[in-house]
């Protein structure tokens, strides 16, 4: 039995048809990315199990509207036996609300059941930024790790856009020939929920990219994925993750040196140097700002030579004399 045909075991046929039709919903007009799509899929089939065990029957739309909280926190209990952590029962919690709130503005069944669940609080963490230092090592030690250089010279461009750019890793590796960048030029970057936005490009990411670009021993049309794997294949998030671990072990760099370490650290770097929290949340994309503030964080020192440049009542002496 396949994983579809078995999520439709634990829903009447209504429920399904009201499932698909939130689905399309969220992917044509929320536009969500495809994996919190998949996540919220995942979220509600789970949730669906475990209501047709725990009602004896597969979950219908009638069924929906008579939960009651007790219901709600007995899934909620038995995901966290399961070891799920707050943030996802967070997320799942999001998924179920957002359901209900498509099934009610539809007419298709009312329920305040979800509301009225408070939300797992969870301890604010933020993503570790690599130093300076240990970025440019890094960099520079990807094409001395492979005993193929264009590899080498293929891992270090990548790497170079997450860093000099602030892509995600997808972002990068969803770049066709065509859109390598130029000296001089912007790219164009289509991220999470279809955003675009404009994103300067460096010297530096240029010429790494052009040096993988003249040594890929594979033709590289226009349309065709700019990155290849050794087969010749779309390179895939996991094997630039694998040569990340490897840099990372070879330079004795702490395990949260990651690919997406090097985005963070971009904007960490840029916020150090003076530059705008606004401004680095067009660079990275984010929807909200309050997304960039703790995506991103500067330390005491930083805060406290702000303070002493800007602030007009800074000095000591000004402050024995107030």
């Amino acid at each position: 039995m396949t994983e579809q045909n078995a999520f439709l075991t634990y829903m009447a046929p209504e429920t399904a048809r009201a499932v698909a039709g939130w689905v399309r919903y969220l992917s044509s007009e929320k536009r969500l990315a495809d994996k919190t799509l998949e996540a919220y899929q995942r979220d509600i089939r789970q949730f669906f199990q475990f209501l047709t065990g725990h009602l004896g029957a597969p979950v219908t739309i009638g069924a929906i509207g008579e939960l009651r909280p007790a219901d709600v926190r007995g899934f909620l209990a038995t995901r966290r036996r399961a070891g799920t952590g707050s943030r996802s029962l967070a997320r799942q919690l999001a998924a179920l609300r957002s359901f209900a709130s498509y099934c009610d503005r539809r007419g298709i069944v009312s329920t305040s059941v979800f509301t009225a669940i408070s939300t797992p609080k969870q301890g604010k963490s933020l993503p570790r930024a690599l130093s300076v230092s240990d970025a440019a090592n890094l960099l520079d030690t990807a094409t001395a790790l492979n005993e193929e250089s264009w590899i080498g010279l293929r891992d270090k461009a990548v790497l170079t856009l997450l860093y000099g750019c602030g892509l995600r890793i997808g972002e990068a590796l969803g770049l066709n020939r065509g859109q390598a960048p130029l000296v001089g030029k912007s790219m164009r970057i289509r991220g999470k929920g279809g955003r675009e936005r404009i994103v300067p490009v460096l010297p530096a990411v240029t010429d790494a990219v052009d040096c993988y670009i003249a040594a890929c021993p594979y033709h590289l049309a226009t349309e065709e994925p700019l990155f290849r794997g050794a087969k010749g294949g779309p390179l895939q998030p996991a094997i630039v993750q694998k040569a990340v671990r490897h840099l990372r072990s070879a330079l004795g760099l702490d395990d949260t040196a990651t690919p997406h370490a090097l985005r963070h650290s971009f904007a960490t770097h840029l916020l150090g140097k003076g530059g705008d929290l606004r401004t680095i949340q067009e660079l990275l994309g984010h929807a909200s700002l309050s997304t960039t503030q703790t995506y991103t964080h500067i330390d005491a020192q930083r805060l406290l030579d702000v303070y002493r440049d800007a602030h007009p009542r800074a000095t000591s002496s000004q402050i024995v004399k107030g």
